[in-house]
């Protein structure tokens, strides 16, 4: 809820958490617990906390009156999002969003030895507020601030707040020199433009750029969704009025006029739509078996094999795999590791299947990828250097044979230790950068990672050979960031699932949009046979 805030007050780039309407579309073949008649059943929805196994009553549907199929009205709103396994009490929230059609059937678990019954979910985003504006504004006569030269104008867009309050909203860039600008269009959401309320008053400074931020006020006006939706015409033309200017001096008009040149709305796709489209996530596993990490057989060793606790790699392995499998319908995960002396020969490997098939790397689910890991520890030596642009590069070569949208590709890199090629990496994720896939890597252990901040490109985006990523892919995050101070184990894997996870959907979306790629239609829904009318209370 907080982070929804956020994103309303400061207008930042993050995407709000789309809500998803939760539907128990219909029950099948309900076990009956009524002597003389039908059960008259009703489903109640708990939904588990981040970072702890307690279940709590989230809703409940309608009671339907003796009846062993039931089709319930009322729907679960539930906030989703893609970083977080949302567990409800029948299922994860991802499971029903990643299968076919975001619709899941599944068998109902009660008395042991009998069949209790089939309960089928859909899940669907609430289409509110889901559309974006383009708008291009110009002014004529602005006035004169600058001593030596005219204006350098620019717009400043704010919301307006139940409270009275403005929220700046946007900001266009400025046009040097000149008392007649004409900004470029622009794009903005609507949630951010108005909150979805077109009657919201939306007020627009005009200001003179100065260097040293002191930008001189030159006026302001106010408007509304539904006024610039009229777009150009001579309702769009507004007056900028300087209230100092005006009280002062009796025969001020005004400070110059800003007109709307255009207007147009577009429907934003979400991750959601992809994927409900059919878009299939492809996650791949690549650990690092270099000998910096300890000898396995000792507790000092970040790969030990705690017989009753994850060690740091099983704890990240499984955090961020439990989340992204929801989305892979087959669950066969490919798992490489690097670093290591393989057997018989000894050979330095770089690029290496755990379950020891190199034609045939995909491991069963997460559980499976876990098995192989610890069964690598046992058969390979640990050496070095720490390779990533190998791994990286295997990935490459399958997110390149398929552009089209159907298939996008995560890659987890578990590491401990400073980067032996970075050269080789960062040429390895500019070409990255223009194809359908994303990089996660996760620090464990006590090194500095200084090269990995460089590789995450969120300040400085990735360059190699004088070109730059076409787009930021690489998540980084360190483990020891996020470990739970009273030993918690699963909070410390809800918080690093949470934010390693939270730019997949935007690098997804970036790809998609860079492309041109559309969602393709969800199957339609499916409709249950016709049957007898139902009493409901």
């Amino acid at each position: 809820k907080m982070q929804r805030v956020m994103f309303f007050i400061n207008c930042s780039a993050a995407t709000p958490a789309p809500h998803l309407t939760c539907s128990v579309l219909f029950n099948r073949n309900l076990l009956d617990r009524d002597t003389f008649s039908k059960s008259d059943p009703i489903c109640v929805l708990y939904v588990q906390g981040v970072g702890n196994k307690e279940w709590r009553e989230f809703g409940r549907t309608e009671v339907i009156d003796n009846t062993l199929n039931p089709d319930f009205v009322r729907k679960f709103i539930l906030d989703y999002f893609f970083e977080e396994r949302e567990n409800l009490l029948f299922c994860t929230l991802g499971e029903i969003v990643g299968s076919q059609g975001s619709r899941l059937e599944k068998p109902i678990v009660g008395i042991p030895g009998r069949k209790c019954g089939t309960i089928i979910l859909t899940a669907e985003e609430l289409n509110c507020c889901r559309d974006a504006v383009l708008m291009q504004f110009c002014a004529n006569k602005l006035d004169k601030k600058d001593f030596f030269g005219k204006s350098d104008p620019f717009l400043v867009f704010y919301r307006s707040n139940e409270d009275g309050s403005f929220t700046v909203c946007h900001r266009t860039e400025v046009v040097k020199n000149t008392l007649n600008p004409v900004w470029q269009a622009f794009k903005i959401s609507v949630r951010a433009l108005c909150n979805g309320d077109y009657d919201r008053t939306i007020k627009i400074e005009v200001y003179d750029w100065d260097r040293d931020g002191s930008h001189d006020f030159i006026g302001e006006f106010t408007t509304s969704y539904r006024e610039l939706s009229r777009g150009q015409s001579q309702f769009n033309v507004y007056e900028v009025v300087n209230p100092k200017k005006k009280g002062k001096k009796k025969k001020y008009t005004n400070s110059g006029t800003v007109t709307l040149l255009s207007f147009l709305v577009e429907t934003e796709v979400s991750f959601l739509d992809y994927i409900k489209g059919g878009t299939q996530i492809n996650f791949t596993v690549a650990i690092d078996f270099t000998a910096s990490n300890g000898n396995p057989a000792q507790p000092t060793s970040l790969h030990y094999m705690n017989p009753y606790q994850l060690n740091a790699y099983g704890m990240a392995l499984k955090a961020v795999g439990e989340i992204v499998q929801d989305y892979d319908s087959d669950k066969m995960f490919p798992a490489l590791g690097f670093g290591a002396k393989l057997p018989p020969d000894g050979r330095i490997s770089h690029e290496f299947a755990l379950n020891g098939n190199p034609q045939n790397p995909y491991c069963d689910g997460i559980e499976g990828v876990m098995e192989a890991y610890y069964r690598s520890l046992k058969s390979v030596q640990l050496y070095g250097p720490t390779n990533f642009a190998p791994v990286i590069n295997h990935v490459a070569r399958y997110a390149s044979s398929v552009k089209d949208g159907s298939q996008y590709f995560v890659l987890l890199i578990v590491t401990d230790g400073v980067i032996s090629d970075m050269a080789q990496t960062k040429e390895s994720i500019v070409n990255a950068s223009k194809l359908p896939m994303s990089i996660i890597i996760v620090g464990v252990g006590p090194a500095e990672f200084d090269a990995m901040v460089e590789l995450d490109g969120d300040d400085v985006r990735v360059s190699s050979r004088g070109k730059y990523a076409e787009r930021d892919i690489v998540q980084f995050v360190p483990f020891r960031d996020y470990i739970d101070r009273s030993g918690n184990h699963i909070l410390s894997m809800a918080r690093l699932a949470k934010d390693v996870l939270a730019e997949i959907p935007e690098q997804f979306l970036s790809y998609m949009r860079a492309r041109g790629i559309k969602p393709s239609p969800a199957p339609p829904p499916y409709t249950p046979p016709t049957h007898v009318l139902q009493t409901q209370i």
